[in-house]
């Protein structure tokens, strides 16, 4: 039976980026050693880091000025890591979700922190609209999708302060104006990569301001100085994060990406729409098209074990929703695709007709 991953990270990869990595495991450039195992100093390798850079300044468009990075250690520790760097008094956050409170949480480390708008109250089932940033902050941080409810900001929004942003489940699903923001930072275990690395994009001229003496491994300075190779980097990550990168650019770009989220994302939602038996979980203008959230409705809330099982027997992977929003996820990443989330639909379609 043919499986459909819609987990929500790690999660799906294309097909050819696994087998694509899975060569290199066993034989890396005609080398007789691994992936694994060979030195992250020589150039075979040197040109994969080359390689993986180019191409992610390449597909998003990335202007003089700003330097790609891959380090470890995810987006949390970015939660950390950025406003070390940025944060010198005050900083501002957009609380849209789990992620982003956790972000907040770990910036109190290093100043004040100013909440702007949050949609807490209602379990964050909206992006906060009408809100606005105080002119004396550091910088305003925004976490573009947020995978535990289903909402996602989809523009580059217009700040009247730096702007940094955590795109770690929409990255590369569509075009973005990179010069908006002072720093970008995306754990890749969704759209670009298997889990053990993270891609952050950083502004050069807005680093060294913090007025802390930052430890070494933090300093962005350190990584963005030496080519993410001050110290042995995540080899196999950043090697399937250039296969991804490869096949991204060769299926027609974050342009392409973007098209297929959305054609995507609407089989799935006008589904969800028309079925007697489920719901949305979000507002619909905030609706993401990377993690689309949908429960029962209220007098089929007893079938929703029948219907994971029913899915589960049909090919379903990973579509629990999360504990905190209950329901169901299907996570519909760049490597998702129309067959199946067709598939999810007939299973919808089929079940529905069993009540």
């Amino acid at each position: 039976m043919k499986k459909y991953n819609f987990n929500a990270g790690p999660s799906m990869l294309p097909r050819e980026v696994i087998e694509n990595t899975a060569r290199q495991i066993l034989d890396f450039n005609g080398s007789g050693l691994s992936l694994m195992e060979i030195s992250h100093r020589t150039k075979d390798f040197q040109a994969v880091m080359d390689e993986a850079m180019v191409l992610v300044k390449e597909l998003l468009q990335v202007p003089e000025g700003y330097t790609v990075v891959f380090l470890g250690g995810g987006a949390s520790l970015q939660f950390m890591q950025v406003p070390c760097n940025f944060l010198v008094k005050k900083a501002a956050y957009l609380n849209t979700g789990v992620w982003a409170k956790k972000a907040m949480k770990e910036a109190k480390h290093f100043g004040e922190v100013v909440e702007v708008a949050s949609s807490a109250d209602a379990n964050y089932t909206f992006i906060p609209k009408g809100w606005s940033v105080p002119d004396d902050v550091d910088y305003l941080h925004i976490t573009t999708n947020n995978t535990i409810y289903g909402t996602e900001i989809r523009k580059d929004l217009d700040v009247n302060v730096p702007l940094i942003a955590d795109m770690s489940s929409d990255i590369f699903s569509r075009p973005i104006d990179v010069k908006k923001y002072d720093c970008i930072y995306a754990g890749a275990q969704k759209n670009l990569a298997m889990a053990g690395v993270t891609i952050i994009i950083v502004k050069d001229e807005k680093l060294g301001r913090a007025p802390r003496e930052i430890p070494t491994m933090l300093d962005f300075r350190t990584h963005t100085e030496k080519g993410s190779m001050f110290n042995t980097p995540p080899v196999v990550p950043i090697y399937s994060a250039l296969e991804t990168l490869r096949w991204i650019k060769k299926n027609g770009g974050v342009e392409a990406m973007d098209k297929l989220a959305q054609e995507r994302a609407k089989i799935v939602y006008d589904e969800i729409d028309r079925n007697k038996l489920f719901h949305g979980t979000v507002a619909e203008e905030d609706r993401s098209l990377m993690n689309i959230c949908f429960v029962l409705n209220d007098e089929y809330k007893d079938l929703e074990k029948p219907f994971f099982d029913f899915a589960t027997e049909r090919g379903m992977v990973g579509i629990k929703g999360h504990r905190s929003v209950g329901g169901f996820r299907a996570s519909c990443y760049n490597a998702q695709t129309i067959e199946g989330v067709k598939a999810l639909v007939t299973c919808m379609k089929e079940f529905e007709a069993t009540v």
